[in-house]
């Protein structure tokens, strides 16, 4: 049981754009059910609430009895939860958010980088499988593209002994979601992906690859390849994907979705905080 004030999972100048957004893309419910045969069913718990408990599940892992208190229980939670991915709100917000940032900053697609992450799933699941790099415990593995900046653009769910290199057409997949792309686009990878298949993958796509040599020892920071490592690193600041008990795909996927777009608002809200001015500006650039 939750006492006293908790700790906020986003601050507010995040949070409070990120819900209009959200609630904007929920469909009227009444407050209690109609259908009651007494009129006196007991009232819908607010879509905010348990939208901010998401956020603390996210931002903390938590588990859901956990961060229950009197105002929301683990079930409306979950069920709740359920409801919104069937709906696809978490992908449509994710969308809208990466739409924004294009529209008022701009994505930078003429560079893009692909990289695996391993992480944590002690509880198994759809997209676990056996670690190599944890005494074969169950792992995840997520195979991210972002652009030049480190905005996510898309991800790949797959068990933790999957190779980095098969999964890369499907994260290039993640390509036909966006809008125009530039005539030429350079594709930064490490070392893994160095093998002949992975080059004939991209010329048949017509995209140019910069790969790491196998044997070859270089800093990360003598390419642009960086920019994905530091996704991964915001991305494992959310300890509910670094240490990930979820064992349906789609609820991991709506996570990183939600992942995505606070990513994605953060960085619009610091770009936007020198270009632009609003009612609501923060005092400081975030």
């Amino acid at each position: 049981m939750i006492t006293g004030t908790p700790v906020p999972a986003v601050p507010s100048w995040l949070s409070d754009p990120l819900w209009d957004q959200f609630a904007a893309l929920l469909p009227p419910r009444p407050a209690t059910d109609p259908t009651h045969p007494l009129g006196c069913h007991r009232r819908r718990v607010a879509d905010r609430i348990v939208f901010d408990k998401l956020l603390q599940v996210l931002r903390f892992g938590c588990s859901y009895q956990g961060i229950a208190d009197s105002t929301c229980s683990a079930t409306t939670i979950r069920n709740r939860r359920d409801e919104w991915i069937q709906l696809g709100v978490f992908a449509q917000l994710k969308t809208i958010a990466l739409n924004a940032y294009d529209r008022l900053v701009g994505l930078l697609l003429d560079d893009l980088a692909v990289d695996g992450c391993i992480t944590k799933a002690p509880g198994g699941g759809e997209v676990a499988g056996r670690s190599p790099v944890d005494r074969g415990k169950q792992g995840m593995k997520r195979s991210v593209m972002v652009e030049a900046r480190g905005i996510p653009l898309g991800r790949v769910l797959a068990g933790a002994h999957r190779h980095d290199s098969p999964l890369l057409a499907s994260t290039l997949d993640r390509l036909d979601d966006l809008g125009p792309l530039p005539a030429t686009i350079t594709v930064h990878l490490d070392a893994g992906y160095d093998s002949q298949k992975t080059r004939d993958l991209l010329t048949a796509r017509r995209l140019t690859g910069e790969i790491a040599r196998k044997g070859v020892k270089a800093p990360i920071q003598a390419t642009r390849r960086w920019h994905v490592e530091r996704t991964n690193a915001w991305h494992n600041a959310f300890n509910r994907l670094q240490r990930c008990y979820e064992p349906k795909e789609d609820v991991v996927n709506a996570y990183f979705d939600l992942a995505d777009a606070i990513i994605t608002i953060r960085s619009l809200i610091r770009h936007a905080w020198i270009l632009y001015r609003w009612d609501t500006r923060p005092t400081r650039r975030p």
